[in-house]
């Protein structure tokens, strides 16, 4: 669990990104191509992607660079610079290329402690001129084909995403704006909290928190591991199922989509928890019941368990939702 603590007057320093950040981007990316998790969404382009890299001749790179961003509880703080979004990519690469040598010993030492350390881990931490100008070819190859491709797509989802903030922020000041991010994030009064690989938290102590969208960003938003850095947290945009389509019509997400409906086949997805037919309804923005049809006629099916806790009938998806979420 992450736990952000507030005071009122931090509530008033809150800050919105305007636009994604590229370099958050490739981070979530490269993390997202070494999980299979929204499949729906995202399963088309991981196929894609991968293709394309190996046909560019990139396989060696896009390892490198996965050893440098595993899909784990830590990766380094410097290749996420501070950003309020919006920036491009040689910007955000210029922070990242001269991160100080005392800050590059630290994080890389910590990652070498959590599994496989990089190529070149030791030049990379003592800031070597030729490791980090590989470090930066390395990751602008990788964005040319993982990620610049579809900016359209992502630029289109923060766009979306932007007056659903802005509505809630208007409608109901900053608090309100903090709990239009159910259900990934929970807004407890004086503290923001949502799922997270390791147990922490952090108050803001004055600084502002700044809100990221991502549309790479998948299961649970990220904050900086570094509670000195300036605090920002990264939510995602959750990209629907069907916005790249899939090269093999066969197969894979699409013929879900097909098979069950659209809605249905997000309400699957989202399922990998348990979720009340409410936080359904607020994350896929359909009224409380048509949320409640979809997961009975998924029930019906055998691809959700329902059960009754207290007020609420909390549901979750079956084994049977699993295997065919994953095209078993």
């Amino acid at each position: 669990m992450l736990h952000i603590e507030f005071t009122s007057a931090d509530l008033n320093r809150l800050r919105l990104a305007g636009d994604v950040s590229p370099m958050w981007e490739v981070v979530l990316s490269l993390q997202a191509l070494q999980t299979d998790h929204a499949a729906l969404a995202l399963d088309p382009w991981r196929r894609r992607v991968r293709a394309d890299l190996r046909a560019a001749g990139l396989g060696g790179t896009l390892e490198s660079l996965q050893r440098l961003c595993p899909e784990a509880a830590y990766f380094p703080d410097f290749l996420t610079p501070a950003s309020a979004g919006g920036r491009t990519l040689d910007a955000e690469l210029d922070q990242v290329l001269t991160t100080p040598k005392g800050r590059l010993r630290k994080e890389i030492g910590r990652l070498c402690g959590y599994g496989r350390p990089p190529r070149g881990a030791r030049r990379l931490a003592d800031g070597d001129a030729a490791a980090m100008r590989r470090l930066g070819d390395a990751v602008r190859r990788y964005y040319a084909v993982a990620v610049a491709p579809y900016r359209e797509a992502i630029r289109s989802a923060a766009a979306a995403d932007r007056p659903v903030r802005a509505d809630a922020a208007l409608g109901e000041g900053a608090e309100g704006l903090l709990a239009s991010f159910a259900p990934e994030v929970a807004w407890r009064g004086d503290r923001l909290e949502c799922a997270y690989p390791v147990d922490r938290g952090f108050a803001l102590e004055g600084r502002p928190l700044t809100l990221i969208p991502s549309f790479f960003c998948t299961r649970r938003p990220v904050a900086l591991a570094d509670p000195d850095l300036p605090p920002v947290l990264v939510h995602p945009l959750t990209p629907a199922p069907g916005w790249l389509p899939d090269s093999d019509p066969g197969r894979g997400p699409d013929s879900l989509v097909r098979l069950i409906g659209l809605t249905r086949a997000r309400v699957l997805e989202l399922l990998d928890r348990p979720m009340s037919t409410g936080r359904i309804a607020d994350a896929l923005y359909v009224a409380p019941a048509s949320a409640s049809r979809h997961a009975a006629v998924l029930r019906e099916a055998g691809l959700v368990r329902s059960e009754r806790r207290g007020p609420c009938v909390m549901h979750r998806r079956t084994d049977l939702g699993e295997a065919l979420l994953n095209g078993g």
